[in-house]
């Protein structure tokens, strides 16, 4: 496993996160694999998936340092530990709970809590969140919310999520984000259900293009 700080700098290169949610372990893999192709090799497993643990496990065996695994939707300590033990390198939770952070400094792995206002933000970051995900990002102002929070709190680093595509990553990025969360606009649900993988190789590729592009 990685340490922390080469595990922060792959999530701050890469620039996304995807964070995925299927229906089945067989088919969080093929996700896995289709976006993999595109030139992405950061990953969130929710905890939403069936099984989620042992998916982590199975692409730890497959891809061992190729892929940077991360736990998300991680809303305890004992998940959080469950998930490291699997070979997450990182734990992203949907809201704040000092246990996970606690948790993943005496790991040793690189923990993104939750948060949404200012408060909570700081908050966060002062109990030793690496990065604070800012969630649900899209339905408080989207990339304007990010430059809103940077400007009094430049020494934060944030991951939007919620809001995030192909359309706003660039902005996004441009207000200063360490990396971006992405959910449906790259996951895309209807392209799972039909099969289409080669939908989500085209869209991951399109992602780092753009994100490439941004920070340039």
């Amino acid at each position: 496993m990685p340490d922390k700080q080469t595990t922060l700098a792959t999530l701050h290169d890469v620039g996304i996160v995807p964070v995925i949610r299927a229906s089945s372990p067989e088919k969080a893999i093929k996700i896995v694999e289709a976006i993999r192709s595109g030139g992405v090799n950061v990953f969130e497993i929710t905890m939403t998936v069936p099984g989620a643990i042992g998916v982590i496990q199975q692409l730890h065996d497959h891809y061992g340092e190729q892929a940077l695994l991360g736990a998300g939707t991680v809303l305890d300590a004992a998940t959080a530990r469950q998930a490291v033990q699997a070979g997450a390198s990182f734990v992203v939770g949907p809201s704040l709970d000092l246990g996970v952070i606690e948790a993943c400094k005496q790991l040793g792995v690189a923990v993104c809590p939750g948060a949404l206002s200012p408060t909570e933000v700081v908050a966060a970051w002062r109990a030793g969140a690496d990065v604070v995900k800012i969630f649900p990002c899209g339905n408080v102002g989207g990339a304007d919310y990010i430059k809103a929070l940077k400007a009094p709190l430049p020494q934060i680093e944030m991951m939007p999520t919620g809001g995030v595509d192909l359309t706003t990553a660039a902005d996004f990025i441009k207000a200063g984000s360490f990396c971006l969360g992405v959910g449906a606009a790259l996951v895309d649900k209807q392209a799972v259900e039909q099969g289409n993988y080669p939908a989500l190789t085209d869209l991951a590729r399109k992602f780092v293009e753009i994100i490439r592009t941004a920070r340039a």
